[in-house]
Parts: C-alpha cells; sequence; structure tokens
C-alpha cells in the first residue's frame, strides 16, 4: 500500500519559527498527514502537542547520532518516543570520515551497533545522504555503496534522491540495487547543482521524479528543500500536487 506523503520539516523551518502552530496547519490544510521531524530534542513534549494539535504525525526525524555522547543519545531516544518516531535517521556524518574503505566500513560498524539499543526504545534507524558519499569513490564504487555493503540489516537507508544525482550517480539504479532496505525517499528537484537556492518545488526541476517513485512504490516519499527562491510554502503545496498526481 502506497505510503502518505511526507515532508521533512527542515524546509520550512523559517515559518515554523515565525509560527510553528500556523505552520504545521498550512501543512495539514495542504494535504500531508505525515511529517519528518528535526532538531527536536529539546523541545520534544511542545513538537509532539503542537503535531497533535494539527492532526499530524511524524513517522520518522533527523538527530545526529554518531556525533553524540552517551547522555545525549539517550536524550535523543527519549525524545524520538515522544513525538512518536518510528524510524530515526541520522542526518549527516562528517565528509572527512567517507574517504577510505576502513572509515566507512567503521562508520556503519557505528551505526549498525546502535541499532539494537534504538530498538529497545522501539525504533529503527536509518542513514540520509549527502552528495559527498557519492562524488567520493573508493575501489571504483561510490563510498555510499561501500557503507550500505557493510550495514547491518536492521538499519535502513533513506535516500536523497536529488544528493545522489548531484554526486554523480543514478538514484534509481541506486534505489534498484538496494531494493527493500530504501524505506525513506527525499523527492526534491532543482537544476542538478549544489546551490541549494536553485531547488525548486518536484516536477519543476531536472529530476526523473516519476522514474525515482516508481523504483520505490512502497518506501514513504519526503519531500525537502533544503533552500528556495521564493515562497517555500508555495514550493511544498506545488510539490504535494505534483506527487499525488504522480502516484495516482
Amino acid at each position: 500500500m502506497t505510503q502518505p506523503l511526507s515532508v521533512q520539516l527542515y524546509t520550512v523551518r523559517d515559518a515554523l519559527s515565525a509560527d510553528r502552530p500556523g505552520t504545521l496547519r498550512r501543512l495539514a490544510d495542504i494535504g500531508f498527514t505525515d511529517v519528518e521531524a528535526f532538531g527536536f530534542v529539546d523541545d520534544a513534549d511542545g513538537l509532539a502537542a503542537a503535531l497533535r494539535d494539527a492532526g499530524l504525525t511524524a513517522p520518522s526525524g533527523h538527530a545526529r547520532l554518531l556525533d553524540a555522547g552517551e547522555q545525549d543519545l539517550e536524550r535523543i531516544f527519549h525524545a524520538s518516543t515522544t513525538i512518536g518516531l518510528g524510524t530515526l535517521i541520522d542526518p549527516h556524518i562528517d565528509e572527512s570520515r567517507w574517504t577510505t574503505r576502513e572509515d566507512v566500513e567503521a562508520i556503519a560498524r557505528e551505526l549498525s551497533a546502535l541499532a539494537p539499543r534504538a530498538a529497545d526504545h522501539g525504533l529503527v534507524l536509518g542513514y540520509h545522504n549527502h552528495a559527498f558519499e557519492f562524488s567520493n569513490r573508493i575501489d571504483g564504487v561510490s563510498a555510499y555503496e561501500v557503507f550500505a555493503d557493510a550495514l547491518s540489516d536492521d538499519v535502513v537507508l533513506e535516500l536523497d534522491t536529488y544528493w545522489v544525482q548531484v554526486g554523480g550517480d543514478d538514484p534509481v539504479a541506486i534505489i534498484g540495487k538496494y531494493g527493500d532496505k530504501v524505506q525513506f525517499l527525499h523527492v526534491k528537484d532543482g537544476d542538478g547543482s549544489h546551490n541549494d537556492k536553485r531547488q525548486v518545488a518536484v516536477g519543476n526541476g531536472i529530476m526523473p521524479v516519476r522514474e525515482i517513485v516508481a523504483a520505490a512504490p512502497d518506501a514513504q516519499h519526503v519531500v525537502e528543500l533544503d533552500d528556495h527562491d521564493g515562497d517555500v510554502l508555495q514550493a511544498v503545496a506545488d510539490s504535494y500536487t505534483f506527487l499525488e498526481g504522480v502516484r495516482a
């Protein structure tokens, strides 16, 4: 069954800072029932209440795990359960660690080692890529593939399809390689450059969105714009309309 569309709340971070209840209601009015949380650890109770009031749920969320100390990890796990996450995703591991096979396989081991602890809190762990994991090559393949191949089966992938493309790989082929391990897709669009401001509503850029969505019909499709030179909420609404048409 097709999962509901989601939206990464980082996309509307400025609007959330100005008016969290109103922004969440606007997302619900667009048609979203699911969102992806970020920066929630220090205000988990507040976000949980705001989501509830807007009729939204957050099945996934981002928090940096491998950079966290022991005490912070427990805070992250507790905050994740407070807002009702099912999947907790590390959104960024420093680029300097992605240059050698030894370092990349160590990242996979470290994240895999946290998965049973997360499971004790009812959480699945995941990882979200940028471009550098693909542009960095190790023995003829991307650092990302070295990482994904070394991950334990209980860690899932959130594939940011735009950054795969910017990093020089084919997102449809990567989805095909990793299959059901890809549980979430960041669906974004733009001119294919590193310039976040050149990102646009899904369907208005260079990305093969229809093929990407068709390659992972059972994953949750998460709308995201890292930045946008215009009304970002309108871009989110346009993305929702386009993707609902594609997925129909």
